[in-house]
């Protein structure tokens, strides 16, 4: 099975073993089931062995997926120019928080542009649970900036727990928040949990749900307007509301800005997609057992962006707008930003931008399967939102 996956070398595999067997024992100790957001939790985030937690290159040509602000400036910078705004009205005493720094390409790129447009934060903090990607990202924006910038910069373990006003942002964090997995079964819910076989090897199990997953479930089916069929499996996040007041903090006034990939609810739960959106990543290459090399793999699930409406605006504040990665890069100045930058480079370096773009806007690319959702409180990021308004599909 998946003969086409480049093999991990030794020291890898010893790594993925390591943590293999920890899942197997928690697995155990439980009775022998475990749920399957606890499986992709600590496969994601077990200290030293999960994918986030652990050394192992992720972003770009040597990992396993390059994310939108590892292909060059043009994404960030453009989302500068939404920001900017924002973190004016707010004044000199505004803070932005990014959730999950990547490389740190993102804060770089964000800071020196902000500086430009005269609209730099008090406080620029990563809240980043990996200590060896802290560690990259400080390296690197301490070589990028200027040190009055990189003084303003600061990692953090939790949100902001005092009041504070700015900007909330995300890029691709939500689709790696470990998700419960559920199954339609004779009428009832059932939550999918990871067993063992005789062999100790990973497979699917599943047990009755708890009251808080059922009734998820039982949200959602009332919102398409009719249960799902026997043996329909797929995810939710029932503690997504929970998620966004804790990143939100003390946020008095201010804005939040997601970028990722999913669909509205009633896309998101056809009935042709039976089940579900978990998948793997892995050196570029997409599959669906994600049960292979723990530890080596990214786990993710997209995003309902009507559930994050939701959890946005139950947190008290109001929806800014919603659409594609594509409309949100053009209708805040992306066609601007590359004719500046193509002015200050050679030919090969045009095809390198234009690739960029083609890659970031390109329906067949990130273009629609990314989309962008703001919400704000006491200040205005409407204008972000004027091209391709999508918040009808929700």
């Amino acid at each position: 099975m998946h003969s086409s996956l480049p093999l991990p070398d030794s020291d890898a595999l010893a790594h993925s073993d390591q943590l293999s067997e920890a899942l197997r024992a928690e697995i155990l100790a439980q009775g022998g089931v475990m749920p399957f957001s606890r499986f992709m939790e600590l496969s994601l985030y077990a200290p030293g062995l999960g994918y986030y937690s652990a050394g192992a290159s992720k972003f770009g040509p040597a990992g396993d997926f390059t994310t939108a602000p590892e292909m060059g400036p043009l994404f960030t910078a453009t989302l500068a120019n939404a920001v900017a705004p924002v973190m004016q009205q707010l004044g000199p005493q505004a803070r932005f928080l990014e959730l999950g720094g990547g490389s740190g390409a993102f804060a770089e790129i964000m800071l020196k542009r902000l500086l430009e447009l005269d609209a730099l934060p008090e406080r620029y903090a990563i809240l980043e649970p990996s200590a060896d990607l802290r560690e990259r990202q400080r390296e690197r924006l301490e070589k990028a900036l200027i040190p009055p910038v990189f003084a303003l910069v600061e990692w953090l373990d939790r949100p902001f727990d005092d009041d504070w006003d700015g900007m909330v942002f995300a890029n691709e964090v939500i689709d790696a928040l470990p998700t419960p997995r559920f199954l339609a079964k004779d009428g009832m819910i059932h939550e999918e949990t990871v067993e063992l076989d005789a062999e100790g090897a990973f497979m699917r199990g599943a047990q009755p749900a708890d009251a808080l997953l059922s009734a998820a479930v039982r949200h959602v089916e009332r919102y398409v307007g009719k249960p799902f069929a026997d043996g329909y499996r797929s995810e939710l996040l029932p503690q997504l509301p929970y998620w966004i007041q804790a990143v939100a903090g003390g946020l008095k006034r201010g804005a939040m800005l997601f970028v990722d990939y999913g669909y509205p609810r009633h896309e998101y739960y056809q009935e042709e997609r039976d089940d579900g959106t978990v998948r793997a990543f892995y050196r570029h290459h997409v599959h669906n057992d994600f049960y292979k090399w723990p530890g080596l793999q990214d786990i993710t699930a997209s995003v309902d962006f009507t559930a994050l409406a939701e959890a946005g605006t139950g947190a008290g504040f109001e929806l800014a707008g919603y659409c594609t990665q594509s409309s949100f890069l053009l209708g805040n100045g992306l066609d601007r930003l590359l004719a500046l930058a193509e002015e200050r480079t050679d030919e090969v370096g045009k095809l390198r931008l234009r690739d960029q773009v083609k890659k970031l806007t390109l329906p067949t690319e990130m273009g629609e399967r990314f989309q962008v959702m703001g919400f704000q409180r006491d200040v205005s990021m409407d204008a972000s939102f004027l091209v391709g308004d999508l918040t009808w599909r929700l």
